[in-house]
């Protein structure tokens, strides 16, 4: 077998003939140019086998094998307004953009009262409102020489969040970017491309949010790419949830200067297969950079972790907590790369992985990795794998309750050390309850299938 799987790469090619067709005048921009170089590596890499070190975990050839459509096209309408609000997080009070398969819905979005420069709204719109700050960092941090899945990312960036917050400006109110897959008769693919820019001494909070109609099969491959500039401080939490027959690839890639704050937690519910490659690039003195993750797995899904934090330049911190509940027939992947340059000294980074397995026939595949090339550094990293500790569970039914009940409060203790971490208590709430109804509906199914 070959490191790559090209037997469906026409298709791709096809759709992007299509999409460049809808462009008109457009094909002829700079960007288009990044694109069709994008694609043409693309074609050159394939899709990536399990003979591929990257994804020896990961079996994706049901996504290089499907017909997706590429939905360049939108049709805005198949989202109605009382859909969304199963997203308002109990109310908050978010500057909301809203996009329906990859494309900003402005009528479903409600955006008021930013602060003066503080810019916030469609990628599309940007690359014509925009053009310079856009130009200046769009696809200049996540590298798709050498990354399939970012490579067709960006052969066919369309649509997407731009955020841009000029020097020393204070955003409130949490941005929350909501991408909604609807419900189409046949799979379809979407490439959501969303771009932060934090200026000096600017500080903002956002929510990156992928759902989708439950059963319903699709493909979003998704990549935000975060400028973090001196001094500024940014928190950024993404929620998945998509369909369980949905596949979900994504790319974050953060870009730090000198002494910036940049905390993200992703939790994931959703996706038959899922890969998030969380990624940092320290690369001025100073920085604090923190990636946290939990995942909850059940059934068939595939939930694959890829994290990467570079160590760039001396005296900076990152810190990283990855933690996994897997029940059912469910399988988890963690990657954690930790790189410390030789110029990096006085380098502080600790990555911490734990996975809770409920199901004989649960597994996961975890592989933390340390490359260190200067002499004065604290690095620590650990990972373990475990089940329900029989103690605890004795010690609650010997308290009254029940067997099931013990179950569910230890694993919601478990998973609940990554929650707790989320800043924004309407979020958290959420995800409290959202985890919890989770792990009952596991163990309801679980039952079921005995």
């Amino acid at each position: 077998m070959a490191l790559a799987i090209k037997d469906n790469n026409q298709l791709y090619i096809s759709n992007f003939q299509s999409f460049e067709k809808s462009l008109n005048g457009e094909a002829k921009s700079w960007l288009h140019t990044v694109r069709r170089d994008a694609l043409n590596k693309f074609d050159k890499l394939g899709f990536p086998t399990t003979r591929n070190e990257e994804w020896k975990y990961t079996n994706v050839t049901s996504i290089a094998k499907e017909n997706f459509k590429h939905v360049h096209q939108p049709d805005l309408e198949r989202v109605k307004p009382d859909e969304i609000r199963r997203f308002d997080y109990n109310e908050l009070d978010v500057h909301l953009l809203v996009f329906v398969d990859g494309h900003f819905a402005k009528k479903l979005s409600s955006i008021r009262d930013l602060p003066d420069g503080v810019k916030a709204g469609s990628l599309a719109d940007a690359l014509r409102t925009d053009a310079a700050p856009v130009k200046q960092h769009l696809t200049k941090y996540a590298r798709y020489e050498d990354d399939a899945f970012t490579a067709l990312s960006t052969a066919f960036i369309n649509d997407g969040a731009y955020i841009y917050l000029p020097e020393n400006s204070l955003v409130e109110k949490p941005i929350h970017m909501l991408f909604l897959s609807s419900n189409r008769s046949e799979p379809f693919i979407t490439y959501p491309r969303n771009l932060i820019v934090a200026g000096k001494h600017s500080k903002a909070t956002f929510i990156e949010t992928y759902a989708g109609v439950e059963n319903n099969k699709y493909f979003t491959n998704t990549v935000t790419e975060v400028f973090v500039d001196e001094n500024a401080h940014i928190e950024h939490f993404k929620i998945q949830e998509e369909s369980t027959e949905a596949y979900h690839v994504s790319t974050t890639q953060v870009y730090h200067r000198a002494h910036s704050n940049f905390i993200s937690n992703a939790i994931t519910f959703g996706g038959l297969i899922v890969r998030n490659n969380p990624r940092a690039v320290l690369d001025a003195e100073g920085v604090e950079s923190t990636l946290n993750g939990l995942y909850l797995g059940t059934g068939k899904q595939l939930i694959d972790n890829h994290t990467t934090i570079d160590h760039a330049r001396p005296h900076c911190n990152s810190h990283e907590l990855y933690k996994g509940v897997l029940d059912g027939n469910a399988r988890g992947v963690f990657n954690g790369k930790i790189f410390v340059r030789l110029d990096a000294q006085k380098t502080d980074a600790k990555q911490t992985n734990q996975a809770l397995l409920l199901s004989d026939n649960a597994t996961i595949d975890t592989k933390p990795q340390l490359e260190i090339f200067a002499d004065d550094v604290k690095c620590t990293h650990g990972a373990t794998i475990g089940q329900l500790d029989d103690d605890a569970l004795f010690y609650l039914q010997t308290r009254g309750i029940e067997k099931e009940l013990a179950r569910d409060i230890l694993t919601y203790a478990f998973a609940s050390d990554v929650i707790d971490r989320i800043s924004i208590k309407e979020l958290r709430d959420y995800c409290h309850h959202r985890a919890l109804v989770k792990l009952q509906q596991d163990r309801l199914e679980g039952i079921d299938q005995e």
